[in-house]
């Protein structure tokens, strides 16, 4: 697949991470941040994380690209509280 043909990762990062021999996990999360801020607004990302950890992580369950994409995903199921005066109640 041509670098930009993808819509879920235009940019080819996400394909990229698993072909770098001896990437770290830090860099992977690196590489998973870059690809979430490049996104397309009418992408779904959850839908695009899900299908990417489904394409690659299949085949290779043990590279830490796979457990970032993994922990996206548990992240996505579990949204935090956001904090600040809006989301406190009025007394």
């Amino acid at each position: 697949m041509a670098r930009g043909s993808d819509p879920l990762d235009p940019k080819g990062l996400i394909r990229e991470a698993y072909r770098i021999d001896g990437i770290t996990p830090p860099e992977c999360r690196s590489i998973f941040l870059d690809w979430a801020l490049s996104l397309p607004a009418e992408v779904d990302q959850n839908t695009a994380l899900r299908t990417l950890h489904d394409r690659f992580g299949a085949e290779t369950p043990d590279h830490p690209m796979t457990e970032v994409l993994a922990q996206g995903l548990k992240a996505a199921q579990n949204p935090r509280r956001r904090g600040g005066w809006r989301s406190r109640e009025r007394g």
